[in-house]
């Protein structure tokens, strides 16, 4: 069992943050700490004259409040919302909350993936706890 469990959220259709949650919860322990987090990919320099900060402050808010009512039928969980490149910054949150698990959903592997890597893929090469991914 675990005690500080990170749960990566993605709102792409094709993963299954609500299975990720569920797998959380059972290999939460008692009064386990469950962080539902999602990186907020930063926008390029070159698009930013493009979307308003009024935008970018919205789109941020309506991400959190989801996040909140996720976590709020999970036992110690809390949703948090970040800015970065999604596998780096899962990692260096991770490591920083002192995280002794990460349940991650993925995608099915495509061609983009065997020359890009996904997210999954990195956190799972690079995480210094253990990783569950939920297919």
């Amino acid at each position: 069992m675990y005690s500080n469990i990170l749960v990566p959220i993605s709102f792409d259709d094709d993963r299954d943050a609500a299975g990720a949650v569920k797998i959380a919860r059972a290999l939460a322990a008692d009064g386990a700490d469950i962080t539902l987090l999602h990186v907020m990919e930063q926008v390029p320099s070159y698009a930013l004259n493009y979307i308003s900060e009024e935008h970018r402050a919205e789109s941020r808010r309506a991400v959190q409040i989801e996040l909140d009512s996720m976590a709020a039928d999970v036992p110690g969980g809390k949703g948090v919302v970040v800015e970065g490149h999604s596998g780096r910054t899962i990692l260096d949150w991770s490591e920083d909350a002192g995280v002794d698990c990460i349940v991650i959903a993925s995608h099915r592997p495509g061609m983009q993936d065997i020359f890009l890597g996904s997210t999954a893929t990195q956190v799972v090469r690079h995480a210094h706890c253990a990783v569950h991914v939920i297919r």
